[in-house]
């Protein structure tokens, strides 16, 4: 190595340690621990930027997401099937299974969805606006810089707080449900190793689409893919006129939900196609075609939160669609499942957020539900609340379950000195049971208070971080050896 490279070299690194110096100066542990969230140094409030309201629905979909994988961690299994299916399926009625209401228990599906449609959104805003603009050299470095940094992105948040639960469920012997302790901690480091390197493969072989050290993120690597997706589908499209760019993110929505089963896909490219639209209406610049439609606008949009307020109670308790039959209010609907899609919920699911994103920034008095302070918070910490609840729930989560007495044989043979510690009673609607309900005046501070630090320690970092990186890789190119 000649020595300008070795400079080179010794530069990258310098300039890497003084990054890191600088991220975490002024990050103090008391800082890092603190449970109120950092303030801007301003006394006036924070100006929304005109898509705030996707990150509060982005938020209040993460917290959706925690009520869910609750819901159905605590109840009994007749009790998650009568969550996980409609009013009135196998003669089980209840007020949690009814429509619209039943998202509110039962939401955690459509927030999936939901946050592909949106990540498709927010990943194709900046490159369409370039797009529109003819731009194609600032094109191709904004894509190629977000896919340099996007895995990163995705992983560094999950590798960390995976590790750590890991070590912290190993060093205390911590009971795990379907989890067993491993021998060692040289044996558990390294089969969280094994785990996590292949699932961070999204081109692996595998069929097991799991992380068994937080099997709520399977939806990571889907988030990658469908990140490939925009990416790609930006590229290609990017010298196409106005409408064959439409028209082929419209057929590129078909190919994924209706040739093959690609849902997620769907999903993502669908998230691209509401943003082309939204920013040629902000230009006055739409095909002639919506003109039409212009008078009926409110009533349009109205019927799409109902459509997606119903489809997104899609029944989630079988996969199949002989099942979904069976379901009170889905006998018709189900004929409407292309052959391509083998989970039939996911069908609907797609349709119930894109309805739902399409109308929110439409419907005033929603748009400002999601604007609010607080689903502004869970949208800043949704990430975090996504990765932090599911450790939450099988470690502190369990045993406060086992307490007030949700029986479980896991739990009774595991931490038998938990088990009914405090009995709260079961009775009134499903769901909202004393013995669920009070758990939570915990749970939920606790969750929320790991996604806050998790968001400062991991998730604020994995943004900075590539970024710097990006730019410095691409500031002054390296020669190799020759």
């Amino acid at each position: 190595m000649r020595d300008d490279e070795q400079l080179g070299a010794a530069s990258l690194i310098s300039n890497m340690a003084s990054w890191l110096a600088t991220c975490f100066h002024g990050l103090s542990l008391v800082r890092l621990l603190s449970p109120w969230p950092p303030r801007t140094g301003s006394s006036q409030p924070e100006k929304l930027r005109p898509t705030a309201y996707l990150d509060g629905l982005r938020g209040f979909a993460a917290f959706l997401v925690y009520w869910h994988h609750h819901e159905l961690w605590a109840h009994v299994p007749v009790q998650i099937m009568a969550l996980e299916s409609s009013f009135g399926y196998d003669g089980l009625h209840y007020f949690a299974a009814l429509p619209l209401v039943r998202i509110f228990f039962h939401g955690g599906h459509l927030a999936v969805a939901t946050f592909f449609v949106i990540s498709g959104y927010v990943l194709s805003a900046k490159p369409l606006g370039l797009i529109h603009a003819g731009d194609q050299a600032k094109l191709a470095d904004n894509v190629g810089s977000a896919l340099f940094r996007r895995w990163l992105r995705l992983y560094i948040p999950l590798i960390s707080t995976t590790f750590i639960y890991m070590t912290i469920v190993h060093a205390f012997g911590i009971w795990i449900d379907s989890r067993p302790a491993k021998e060692s901690y040289l044996i558990a480091v390294w089969d969280w190793y094994c785990e996590v390197k292949n699932f961070s493969f999204i081109f692996h072989n595998s069929t097991v689409g799991w992380l068994s050290y937080n099997f709520h993120l399977w939806s990571i690597p889907v988030e990658f893919k469908g990140s490939i997706v925009i990416y790609t589908s930006l590229l290609a499209f990017a010298r196409c006129p106005k409408n064959a760019r439409l028209w082929c993110e419209a057929a590129l929505i078909f190919y994924f939900l209706y040739i093959v089963d690609g849902w997620y896909c769907a999903c993502f490219a669908a998230g691209m196609l509401l943003n082309d639209l939204e920013q040629l209406a902000a230009k006055d610049e739409l095909p002639a075609f919506f003109a039409r439609f212009r008078p009926y606008k409110q009533a349009i949009f109205y019927a799409m939160l109902a459509c997606a307020m119903y489809l997104g109670g899609a029944p989630a308790h079988k996969a199949e669609v002989d099942e979904l039959r069976k379901n009170p209010g889905w006998y018709l609907l189900s004929y409407l499942k292309p052959q391509a899609v083998y989970d039939a919920k996911w069908f609907f699911l797609f349709w119930a957020a894109v309805f739902l994103v399409a109308s929110v920034p439409h419907v005033g008095w929603l748009k400002r539900f999601f604007e609010t302070r607080f689903c502004q918070y869970l949208g800043r910490v949704s990430f975090s609340l996504y990765l932090m609840h599911g450790p939450v729930l099988w470690t502190l989560g369990d045993r406060l379950y086992a307490a007030v007495g949700w029986p479980k044989e896991a739990r009774m043979t595991n931490i038998p000195q938990w088990w009914n510690a405090f009995p709260l009673s079961k009775s009134g609607p499903l769901g909202l049971e004393p013995a669920f309900l009070l758990p939570h005046l915990l749970l939920f501070p606790v969750t929320l208070y790991l996604a806050e630090i998790v968001t400062r320690a991991f998730d604020e970092p994995s943004v900075r971080f590539p970024q710097w990186l990006y730019k410095s890789v691409t500031a002054r190119p390296m020669r190799l050896p020759a």
